[in-house]
């Protein structure tokens, strides 16, 4: 079956489930009902895995009780018919079990897909210390000396060195181990996503002590990252024996170090936690890491000798845009504000001592920045402020110019002047329009000739290279680094003149920040009261304002003479960024961009919008700026988003074409 664009299976997701079921010490049969229970809860939210605890069809506090053929017996028969109810559910049940084989008792998972076993592994590293005492009653995995048993009359794989294949889903492969075995220096796992299991699940028992919670999630998020994996864990819950222990039922589901869901611990119910693991995030990521693939290298005779059981999996039906993991609407700034603060901190400081070591190995003092009035000169105007306070230099080191033109607006205008005057800065106003008008007269344009309004692209640009122009001459004369101010969004979108401010520099800030970054650092500055309220004061001022190039002059009543809307011509920024994020980041075809911009901004974008927009970027970014972004200066790279730098993240042919982008968009969106 092929799923519905809506449809997460659509765009590279599968659903897991972890479960922490309620149980009875030493009743396998109440323990799988509840178990099955779990099961059809999973299989009806659509998950295509469904973890369980270690043992937890005996239960795991047993102890001398596995020795026992009633038990053993009982749990036998058990998992018969959780194997036969399987039949018409949608995940791979992992569950916990002691199965006896050639004389020895093993703690083990097993792999249930619709009737069938796909495989068995049992545990490999039994801890026998302090609390612990699994020596006692099972056998290593290591020392089975079998590679296949017959249970319920069937030949299953058997051993610690299974990975199960969907080999209709790409990257959807298995691989489970058990508690103790994450514990250790190198995890069973770390071989078996060597060898290319994606989703790495943990059955575990694991009592709780004070603190341990949060080890776990330590053990779970670094296990994920390392193995660029997701890492799925369930520890056991309510009805194992207190008699010396007690237990919280905690189940994590991380995805390459991030976690996409948590479990209340110490519930007094059965629970079930779910995520969409994203397999192509997963791949994208190890293709890029030329680390991974060097590890893989290294340890190929340990990878080589991991089973792949291969099976196909049948793909479920699930309902129209049912994303199940955190997704940020503003993917370059966290929604927790704790978080974005220690963000928007790094960021800020991040361009400041970029900026300082910039202005320290070329031992020029002074600053030269063209101050607009918008989002970006403001922040890289906070920047040299902060910049010339940390290596002891007067702030009128800085030299603003504000270079009103023919659209120029009288609260933009007045907004640079106060915020100059606030911050402390050498402050100059310089009217450009005198050589914009020499220059328009020069090239024979109708503006200069008669003041025709002929407000084309060369009645814009010339605008634009004449502020350059200055700013370069002008640090020229007073021994001074022209200051960029273009930040990312612009570069990505082409939305910047070759050769001007917004493009050339002599260093430039700005260059790897996008524009909702910028409008939360200056809210962040804010609120941090970096500078006095009167700077704060004019920073909100400008966050007001609409983001304009003020290139063509406003004429209220005539159609299209409104203020210039940057946003109106290349789309909402907020929008674009998503696209840019999802775009450069992971390199995602453009209907899975669609689809999840449509999961994060639906409640404000229809997916049409959304589709007009993605083109929109689709064609500026592939096929009309790339030779913009070649001839970018130098600047620090802010975020893990990446940056645009030629020289970093980002290499392209200035050439190529958007065909395959705009064409998978057109045949792939509805």
């Amino acid at each position: 079956m092929i799923p519905s664009f809506y449809s997460p299976y659509a765009h590279g997701f599968i659903r897991a489930c972890v479960c922490i079921p309620r149980l009875r010490v030493a009743d396998p049969e109440f323990n799988t009902a509840q178990t099955l229970s779990l099961a059809k809860q999973a299989s009806t939210m659509g998950a295509a895995v469904a973890l369980f605890p270690e043992l937890g069809l005996s239960a795991y506090s047993n102890e001398d009780l596995f020795h026992q053929d009633a038990l053993l017996e009982a749990t036998l028969a058990a998992l018969g018919s959780l194997v036969k109810a399987s039949l018409d559910l949608s995940p791979v049940l992992l569950v916990g079990a002691p199965l006896r084989f050639d004389g020895a008792l093993f703690n083990c998972a097993i792999a249930i897909y619709q009737g069938r076993i796909l495989g068995i592994t049992p545990k490999t590293y039994l801890p026998n210390y302090r609390e612990f005492y699994e020596k006692r009653q099972f056998t290593s995995g290591r020392d089975a000396i079998v590679s296949e048993v017959t249970l319920f009359g069937e030949r299953i794989p058997f051993g610690n060195d299974l990975i199960y294949d969907a080999v209709n889903i790409p990257g959807f492969v298995l691989h489970t181990e058990i508690c103790e075995d994450v514990w250790t220096p190198i995890p069973p796992s770390t071989f078996a996503a060597l060898a290319g299991a994606s989703v790495l699940a943990n059955l575990s028992a694991s009592n709780i002590t004070i603190g341990k919670a949060e080890y776990r999630k330590t053990l779970c998020a670094t296990q994920s990252g390392r193995c660029v994996a997701a890492y799925l864990y369930s520890a056991a819950g309510p009805g194992e024996s207190t008699t010396d222990l007690a237990w919280d039922g905690h189940a994590l589901i991380y995805e390459n170090n991030e976690m996409l869901a948590e479990a209340s611990r110490f519930a007094s119910e059965e629970q079930i936690i779910t995520a969409d693991i994203d397999l192509e995030r997963l791949a994208q990521e190890r293709m890029r890491l030329t680390s991974f693939q060097d590890t893989r290298g290294d340890y190929r005779e340990q990878v080589r000798a991991i089973r792949r059981i291969s099976y196909e999996y049948e793909i479920p039906t699930l309902p129209a845009a049912a994303l199940l993991r955190p997704l940020e609407d503003f993917p370059y700034v966290p929604s927790d504000l704790k978080e974005r603060d220690a963000h928007c901190y790094e960021a800020y400081n991040i361009q400041v001592h970029g900026l300082m070591k910039r202005l320290a190995s070329t031992g020029i003092p002074n600053i030269v920045i063209g101050v607009s009035g918008g989002l970006d000169s403001t922040q890289a105007m906070i920047v040299a402020a902060r910049t010339m306070d940390r290596l002891g230099l007067p702030r009128t080191n800085i030299l603003g110019y504000t270079m009103p033109g023919f659209a120029t607006s009288d609260g933009t205008k007045a907004n640079a002047l106060a915020l100059m005057d606030a911050l402390g800065v050498t402050s100059t106003e310089i009217d450009i329009r005198p050589s914009c008008l020499q220059m328009l007269r020069d090239i024979n344009h109708p503006f200069g000739k008669n003041g025709e309004p002929l407000y084309d692209i060369t009645f814009e640009n010339v605008q634009a290279g004449e502020r350059t122009s200055h700013l370069f001459r002008l640090a020229n004369y007073n021994n001074a680094l022209v200051l960029g101010t273009g930040d990312l969004s612009e570069m990505a979108l082409g939305w910047a003149t070759y050769g001007v401010g917004d493009q050339m520099s002599h260093y430039n800030v700005n260059a790897s920040v996008p524009k909702t970054l910028i409008q939360y650092l200056l809210r962040w500055v804010i609120a941090s009261e970096q500078f006095d309220g009167k700077v704060g004061a004019l920073l909100q001022a400008i966050l007001d304002t609409e983001i304009s190039p003020e290139l063509v002059p406003h004429t209220p009543g005539i159609e299209g003479g409104g203020i210039q809307s940057t946003q109106e011509k290349i789309g909402p920024y907020e929008l674009q960024d998503f696209h840019i994020y999802y775009t450069t980041r992971y390199g995602f075809r453009p209907s899975k961009v669609a689809y999840l911009a449509h999961c994060a901004w639906g409640d404000k974008y229809d997916l049409a919008t959304i589709k007009k927009w993605l083109g929109v970027f689709l064609f500026r970014f592939f096929q009309t700026s790339q030779f913009k972004r070649s001839a970018m200066p130098n600047g620090p790279k802010i975020g893990s988003g990446g940056s645009l730098s030629p020289r970093g993240d980002w290499r392209a042919p200035s050439d190529s074409e958007a065909t395959v982008w705009l064409q998978e968009l057109e045949e792939n969106v509805p």
